[in-house]
């Protein structure tokens, strides 16, 4: 039997102000100023749901629930949705990708 595809990528917007965080900012050595600040997550639920339980503080990583502004659908929905496996690598995989692009990225 197949597996079910109901997993999700997202990509969540944060405020510049995550770059005073010591964490972040050693996280991302080659952040370029300008470029967007993101975090970058999987879930089993509707990536709007999940948003909100992390602006909730349900769960929530705390760079999401301190400095989380907005979904970013543009960066994620082609992938989405999928199953369990090819999330949990595309996670990584599209965090990679916009650090290289010289995204501020932070992954828990």
């Amino acid at each position: 039997m197949p597996r079910r595809r109901r997993y999700h990528v997202y990509v969540v917007e944060l405020s510049k102000d995550v770059l005073y965080e010591p964490r972040f900012r050693k996280a991302n050595p080659d952040y370029v100023t300008g470029k967007p600040c993101v975090y970058v997550g999987m879930t089993g639920l509707d990536p709007d749901v999940r948003f909100d339980k992390h602006k909730a503080g349900i769960q929530s990583n705390r760079f999401v629930q301190k400095f989380g502004l907005r979904l970013l659908p543009e960066l994620y929905e082609v992938y989405n949705p999928m199953p369990y496996d090819s999330a949990r690598d595309m996670e990584v995989e599209l965090g990679i990708d916009l650090r290289e692009a010289g995204y501020g990225v932070w992954q828990a």
